[in-house]
């Protein structure tokens, strides 16, 4: 019983085959293989439009370049407080840009909102040149609470950020698991909706180490590949990156990957939800459930041998705030948790 991360689980048997048939033979290295020309066209066709495509191996790497060619070193770009660019990349984003500055901004279930973002920029860019520039605004879909943009949400912000002449960069580590909650193409999530560039994840979904940099507008794709090389993020046998892919996205294997990781959180915070003593502050829209129980509880499950991770409060919003004796954990299902998996967690829960 393993909610740890979907980032622990193992590799899609669909994506290991692809990696299997890929290994065969000869191919050109660096890019220049069929392979990763076919994933690029199975990409533009996904998104209904050309797009650049950089395909990379950890979602560090896709944050720091997408926001790279959004940024400057003299820039400000506006973003979540639990945004994983904000905690989890050791500043690689102010790295990659020559030190952009992040503007973090607290908000109920890791969503930024129009209102949120306009009382950011307040507090950067009026003293010219005293403070750094606003260029870009990050979002998180799905947000690090497991909550999804709306469509109308995504739109509001990327209406915002035109209106200021900003970029609007989207991280989706967990983007096919927002897709499918959202029930929507992965078109209207992204430049339909105002979407200037994409950090595409398949890793936690089901690959082995897969991640895409997806920019809608065909121009960046000299810049994108400078940047990757320069990087150190243009990986040599680069087949092995696209065959990833191509298990990905065939068949819209993508789509089934996640549906289940969806179908399987959703299934978790029933059962908790229903267990009388653990309540769920936030909605569960992808595959990440929040729950917040007495301490005891917690304790129960860990003493059965549930894994997940104690989470915090910080900047999420929560009410009613979390009361005395209260802890509030994160739960992470993958393509890989079962159904048995969940109930028996819910049995510890409800003293089955």
């Amino acid at each position: 019983m393993f909610f740890g991360s979907d980032n622990t689980a193992g590799v899609s048997p669909k994506i290991m085959r692809a990696l299997e048939a890929a290994n065969s033979g000869y191919a050109p290295a660096y890019g220049n293989d069929d392979l990763t020309a076919k994933v690029e066209e199975m990409l533009a066709e996904l998104f209904e439009c050309e797009v650049a495509v950089s395909l990379v191996a950890t979602g560090t790497a896709a944050n720091a370049l997408a926001l790279s060619c959004l940024t400057t070193g003299f820039g400000a770009l506006v973003c979540h407080a639990e945004a994983h660019i904000a905690v989890d990349e050791c500043n690689a984003p102010e790295m990659f840009s020559g030190g952009a500055k992040l503007v973090t901004v607290p908000g109920y279930a890791a969503k930024l909102t129009p209102d949120s973002i306009t009382q950011a920029l307040e507090r950067v860019g009026p003293r010219v040149p005293h403070q750094p520039r606003p260029q870009a605004i990050s979002i998180t879909q799905a947000t690090e609470a497991g909550c999804v943009y709306s469509l109308d949400e995504t739109r509001a912000i990327a209406d915002l950020a035109k209106s200021r002449g900003l970029k609007l960069h989207m991280d989706g580590a967990r983007f096919a698991n927002a897709v499918c909650s959202l029930d929507c193409t992965p078109a209207e999530a992204t430049w339909k909706a105002g979407v200037d560039i994409l950090s595409f994840g398949a890793t936690k979904p089901g690959a082995m180490a897969a991640e895409a940099v997806i920019a809608f507008n065909p121009d960046l794709r000299e810049e994108l590949g400078y940047r990757r090389k320069r990087s150190g993020h243009l990986v040599s046998k680069h087949r092995f990156v696209a065959a990833q892919w191509f298990g990905f996205l065939d068949g819209e294997h993508w789509r089934e990957l996640a549906s289940h990781a969806n179908a399987m959180a959703k299934r978790l915070a029933d059962g908790f939800a229903a267990s009388g003593n653990i309540r769920m502050p936030m909605p569960v829209e992808a595959n990440e459930v929040l729950p917040i129980m007495p301490a005891a509880t917690e304790k129960k499950l860990k003493d059965a041998g549930v894994a997940f991770y104690p989470w915090s409060d910080y900047a999420l919003g929560i009410e009613p705030p979390m009361g005395e004796g209260e802890v509030i954990c994160r739960f992470v299902t993958s393509f890989a948790t079962t159904p048995d998996d969940v109930d028996r967690t819910i049995a510890i829960v409800s003293g089955d």
